[in-house]
């Protein structure tokens, strides 16, 4: 079984080594291609079908030779099964790992898949399709600590998981060394060709290492905008020398951009960020100077003054004209929404110059399970079965699917489950290894030989050996486990004495069929009778304990009035009510709440639900009383709703509830008082109240995405609010805002989509909920980035005066002004002056990333609050410059190992200091 396994790995490195013959360090795998060819630029494509089991190839129509290896792909079973691709590589060496999705709709469904794409164990990127015809990316470069690499495909969430290519490319000697590429991988961000002719990309041939270089001409949401006026493109014919470090082609280098205005500035999305950066710019002085004339610049990043420090003097930094100059950052934090620009200084003569650049993020590797090599080991020993060839780590980021493992950071393997699988020859080795291991079904196949030693499996309870060809005595180590629960070996040809040790045990054990001497039979069967009589007067017992319970209970008064348990009314409501009203809560006499409000005589607001009146409580707390006006099933269900949610959730961020009464017809909800009212009249009411404070506004924007976040990840099951505005965001006397009105929210009881009636409101509404009726949390990210810009603009959600003749609604209207680089058009008139531009581009980004058509391009509630809480630093940055002191204190980097196994990076090395000095290697 050995040699045929290593005949099998010695037959797939000729495979690759004969795929990278014409090109040393290339492997082109063309997903579910039946042959092999060559493209139009050179690159030697090869089937992927003898390097991957299972899944389907099919075909697409693709007109243009230079991508015919899109016009096909493999796609794979939506099921809880990882897809692997595992390749042979050198250890030791860095390798660009590219892989490429082109949907196509492939499977006729037009339904978008979303997939998880890992490294062996490490989680690489969550593939999004959103557009059919335009390929999905995904580009990331590693130091190989193994002598394969697996590239995975798992965890489909909508549609089927797919791929179209997948390369590698290796690397020569210290290119993109990192001092933390044991702990951590790059995964492309950006890499832009700046003043490239056209919009084609360049790449192999001239890119020796087949980098692909995109053109700063592309023009799509969000990439490279803000250009700023002035900013015009340059080439030359010369050579250009592009040094030995990260030898950006020479093609690249002919090329880019100058500020005649003194100034280049851009900015653009940078997915999978906020985070870490590996970060390079290219330069060249590719203009022929006169004698007097200069180009020294600066770089500017908003929020970030630490940037600025540096000058950059291309030709004196490069030690001459056309020849290559790459300052950077191994390691610095950057944000999502990531704004830079390149100044002339005021001894300057020449605006700035750029030819490229390059952002990759860095991406923890995750160390896997320690059980991995063994359980690769005994994959590799039947090359032939269907279920060995899962590849990747059997654990993470999705465990094989014959095994099941522990939790933990770094996952054991804590169950086997091979059965009926017709597996032949001798118990593997292996398993004696898996110290970890508490259940091993081998039943029902055709073992023979012994049952080997598991005294190093210490944990084991469950042993099922059953109906197989074993031979031979039972172990005596089986006696020594301590936790030992079953061992099944019955149907064997088993023979000899059964050991003292295991005949002692008080365990299942079964051993019938076999030629077994010893006390075995009576020992066994009657630990079976007694631990069955046991078991059956223990639930005598609890039978009769409950029913006596019962009965005491029948005879108990009613609760009290301080804690009750709700109850809807049976005819009305039905069975769905029972399981909504079993959580507890206060419940006021309906005379305390007339006292109250005085018999509801102060009003202060009014909705869909009900009338809200004003109320103080004889121990002085003021309270808001919502009054259920409408009894219908509806209404009532909704008031039994928000009882239940709201009696098992607190936080600073939602609006305290207090109680509720039910009592001669009125339902009554009681909250705290919220003394400033909502964030809706605060932003068009009357100007004596309009927040003119652009950073008062963050903070309310922060307060309501803590109390949705707690309400999205803070609650057991999820929240989902579903009604989320402006009108139910309320403040409180220091105008710190809190969120209201859960009569419409919804537990996500499956995890991840509720079906349901759509509700919410106009303006607000998630069109992807209103369409296909499935609530997820993304619902409430729609109606919260509708809510910021709100918060920019200090528009309602609907407007037929606001937003132009063709357009009603603030998402389409704030969506063109910003994809178009005009935020001035949006930002709301009443606004204080004196806020950072920058912070408002942040929010405005967020906001259309909020309101995407699809819930799966929307950002999630944490990831949001981070955006805010950037946007609201760079506000401090500006009002108290001191705090960057505090934050220069990271400008140096480290590495620090937690005790959970993680790694903290933290920044270093200024633009200043040479990112590829030959001392760092």
């Amino acid at each position: 079984m050995a040699s045929a396994a290593a005949l099998l790995l010695q037959l797939q490195l000729l495979l690759l080594l004969s795929l990278s013959a014409a090109q040393p360090g290339f492997i082109s795998l063309d997903c579910g291609g039946a042959d092999d060819y060559t493209d139009g630029i050179g690159i030697q494509w090869t089937s992927d079908a003898k390097l991957v089991f299972g899944g389907q190839a099919t075909n697409l129509p693709v007109q243009n030779q230079l991508q015919k290896q899109y016009s096909t792909l493999r796609y794979f079973p939506a099921d809880n099964s990882k897809y692997c691709y595992t390749m042979n590589v050198r250890t030791r060496t860095r390798y660009l790992v590219r892989a490429s999705f082109l949907y196509g709709n492939f499977d006729n469904s037009n339904v978008y898949p979303k997939f998880d794409l890992s490294l062996g164990a490490t989680p690489w990127s969550t593939v999004i399709i959103d557009d059919a015809d335009t390929p999905v990316v995904e580009e990331a470069i590693i130091l190989a600590a193994a002598p394969t690499l697996s590239v995975c495909l798992s965890n489909a969430s909508t549609g089927q998981p797919f791929i179209s290519t997948l390369e590698l490319r290796q690397f020569n000697g210290s290119l993109y060394y990192t001092d933390y590429e044991a702990q951590f991988f790059l995964a492309l961000s950006a890499r832009i060709n700046f003043g490239a002719d056209g919009n084609k990309s360049v790449r192999y041939p001239d890119d020796p290492f087949d980098r692909i270089w995109e053109s700063d001409s592309l023009r799509r949401a969000n990439y490279l905008v803000d250009v700023a006026p002035g900013t015009e493109r340059i080439t030359t014919t010369k050579p250009v020398f592009v040094g030995t470090e990260l030898e950006p082609p020479e093609k690249v280098m002919q090329t880019a951009v100058i500020g005649q205005n003194g100034s280049l500035n851009y900015r653009l999305d940078l997915e999978g960020f906020p985070g870490n950066a590996w970060a390079v710019s290219y330069f060249a002085e590719i203009e022929d100077l006169a004698p007097d004339e200069t180009r020294k610049f600066k770089l500017v990043v908003p929020g970030m003054p630490l940037f600025s420090k540096p000058t950059v003097d291309v030709e004196e930094n490069a030690q001459g004209k056309y020849r290559l100059y790459q300052p950077g950052y191994t390691n610095v934090t950057l944000p999502f929404v990531f704004s830079f620009e390149f100044k002339k200084t005021n001894d300057s003569s020449k605006g700035p110059i750029l030819n490229a650049m390059e952002i990759y993020k860095h991406v923890q590797i995750t160390m896997g399970s320690p059980d991995a090599n063994t359980m690769s080991s005994l994959a590799s020993r039947y090359p032939q079965a269907g279920w060995a060839q899962e590849g990747g780590d059997p654990c993470l980021p999705v465990s094989w699917t014959w095994v099941q493992c522990s939790s933990e950071a770094a996952p054991r393997v804590l169950s086997i489950t091979l059965s009926e699988k017709n597996i032949t020859g001798s118990i593997p080795e292996e398993l004696t290894k898996l110290s970890a291991m508490v259940e091993l079904r081998l039943d029902g196949n055709s073992f023979s030989g012994g049952i080997p030693d598991f005294s190093g499996c210490r944990n084991l309870q469950y042993i099922h050996l059953e109906n197989n060809q074993l031979n031979g005595a039972l172990p005596s180590s089986l006696g020594d486990l301590p936790n030992l629960k079953e061992l099944y070996i019955q149907n064997n040809r088993l023979s000899g004495h059964i050991p003292r040790a295991l005949s002692k045990k008080s365990i299942i054990f079964n051993s019938s069929g076999n030629n077994l001497q010893g006390p075995s039979d009576s020992i066994s069967h009657g630990t079976i009778i007694i631990i069955v009589c046991a078991v059956v007067g223990a639930i005598l017992l609890l039978a009769v304990a409950i029913g006596c319970c019962l009965c005491t209970h029948k005879r108990k008064k009613k609760p009290s009035r301080e804690t009750v348990v709700l109850a809807a009314p049976a005819k009305k409501l039905g069975s769905y009510f029972s399981e909504v009203a079993t959580e507890t809560a206060h419940r006021f006499a309906l005379s305390e709440i007339e006292d109250a409000t005085d018999k509801f005589e102060r009003r202060i607001g009014s909705g869909g639900f009900g009338i809200v009146y004003y109320g103080k409580l004889a121990d002085g707390r003021e309270i808001a009383v919502k009054l259920l006006t409408n009894d219908s099933y509806q209404g009532i269900r909704e008031f039994l709703n928000e009882v239940a949610l709201l009696s098992r959730i607190h936080h600073r961020n939602l609006v305290t509830f207090l109680g509720y009464s039910q009592q001669d017809g009125k339902n009554i909800l009681v909250y705290e008082f919220m003394h400033n009212g909502t964030l809706k009249e605060h932003l068009r009411g009357p100007n004596d109240v309009k927040i003119t404070s652009w950073v008062k506004r963050l903070e309310i924007a922060e307060d309501a995405a803590k109390g949705i976040e707690y309400l999205h990840t803070g609650c057991s099951p999820t929240i989902i609010h579903r009604d989320v505005k402006s009108s139910n965001i309320l403040l409180d006397k220091n105008m710190r805002a809190k969120v209201a009105d859960f009569g419409l929210s919804k537990p996500a009881v499956d995890g991840s989509h509720v079906s349901s009636i759509v509700r919410g409101t106009v303006g607000y509404l998630d069109p992807e909920y209103y369409i296909s009726q499935q609530l997820t949390e993304k619902s409430d990210i729609y109606s919260f980035g509708v809510i910021l810009l709100e918060l920019i603009s200090g528009h309602e959600p609907i407007s037929s005066d606001n937003f132009g003749l063709n357009c009603r609604n603030i998402v389409a209207w704030a969506r063109s002004h910003i994809e178009s680089g005009n935020i001035d058009a949006i930002i709301d008139a009443s606004l204080d002056t004196g806020y950072d531009l920058q912070s408002v581009w942040k929010i405005a980004e967020v906001g259309i990333m909020c309101v995407k058509p699809k819930g799966a391009q929307r950002p999630t509630i944490s990831e949001v609050l981070k955006e805010i809480q950037d946007a609201i630093a760079i506000e401090v940055q500006r009002e108290a410059p001191q705090v960057q002191q505090l934050m220069s204190k990271r400008s140096m980097g480290s590495v620090s190992i937690n005790t959970d196994n993680s790694v903290d990076l933290e920044q270093n090395a200024s633009f200043d200091e040479m990112l590829m000095r030959p001392g760092l290697r």
